[in-house]
């Protein structure tokens, strides 16, 4: 598990963020393969806030998902509404960081 914790607060703020943010991954059938993790450390790198999308997965489904993903990609699931989650992991470097938590 990523050892990042958040207040409530932070947690509201992002998900305020999120709101605005379009869907950079998209999880189908292919599931949770390395190719989608690559891609998911990509853009958490990129971006530390990344919203993903589900297709097809059944709500139950989901809820295993995003913990899984949080585990294996190094992240917080910031929150799951309906078929879309959102991911954040802070940047190692305070430079490069592009999100500013309150």
């Amino acid at each position: 598990m990523y050892d990042f914790l958040l207040t409530g607060a932070q947690r509201t703020y992002l998900r305020g963020l999120g709101q605005t943010l379009a869907p950079k991954l998209k999880l189908g059938k292919g599931g949770l393969t390395p190719a989608f993790f690559k891609e998911l450390q990509k853009q958490l790198q990129a971006h530390e806030l990344v919203k993903l999308r589900f297709l097809g997965a059944e709500r139950d489904e989901r809820a295993a998902l995003c913990a899984r993903i949080a585990d294996e990609g190094r992240c917080l699931c910031i929150g799951a509404v309906g078929h879309t989650a959102l991911f954040y992991r802070q940047h190692p470097e305070p430079a490069a960081r592009s999100v500013a938590l309150p």
